[in-house]
């Protein structure tokens, strides 16, 4: 299972819900580059601060310390942290549109795109990935429309 994270709750929510009913089930958090606090932190096995790595469209995912008490149950819970670019996220939001009519905002996309791109190797496993929240600003969301048309347009570009 793959989940976006910014402050760590939705994923622990999901991850003790999937441990009592599902206990071999791995799940992933996934965040923007640059803002992979909870990765590190899963890494090092204590909360770690991220220095932001410059911007990213995810706003809802822009989180450079996981919660104390969210850590603490997703330290024990998940299986780590994968980290995705813009570039990617933007494609995840096209395909979610043109392929499922869902319009997606770019943190809630972030878990597809770790599969879309390669991030997570999918072969031969079964998963879920949570794709979540239509709150995208218009100008992302067409920048992510036009990628997916081949538009390089100066207003697309983000």
């Amino acid at each position: 299972m793959l989940v976006p994270c910014g402050g760590g709750g939705l994923i622990a929510g999901i991850a003790i819900a999937l441990a009592h009913d599902m206990p071999n089930t791995a799940v992933y958090a996934v965040e923007p580059a640059g803002f992979d606090d909870t990765a590190h932190s899963l890494s090092s096995g204590e909360r770690q601060s991220v220095v932001p790595g410059g911007r990213s469209i995810c706003d809802a995912l822009l989180v450079t310390t996981p919660g104390i008490l969210t850590f603490a149950t997703n330290k024990e819970l998940l299986a780590g942290g994968i980290v995705v670019d813009d570039e990617a996220t933007l494609d995840a939001m096209a395909t979610a549109f043109s392929e499922f009519k869902l319009v997606v905002e770019p943190g809630g996309a972030v878990a597809l795109a770790a599969v879309l791109n390669g991030r997570f190797d999918a072969k031969g496993k079964t998963i879920a990935v949570v794709v979540s929240g239509g709150n995208v600003d218009a100008a992302i969301f067409k920048a992510a429309l036009d990628r997916a048309a081949g538009v390089r347009s100066p207003e697309s570009q983000l």
